[in-house]
């Protein structure tokens, strides 16, 4: 008869998976907001000049 062993983590295991799933989504979030202004161009979305909006308001 064969025995094959079931699938095991054992918690230390399942803690570092753990930890290196939130270092990643961390990252990425970091990495996205690092580069926002340039996510957006590549959407057509051009930025907003808050300078030129405060000039006419003061008219």
């Amino acid at each position: 008869m064969y025995f094959a062993p079931l699938p095991y983590l054992d918690p230390g295991s399942g803690s570092f998976l753990i930890q290196l799933l939130l270092a990643a989504l961390l990252g990425l979030g970091v990495a996205v907001r690092a580069s926002w202004t340039k996510i957006k161009g590549w959407f057509g979305i051009k930025p907003k000049n808050d300078n030129e909006d405060d000039d006419d308001e003061a008219k």
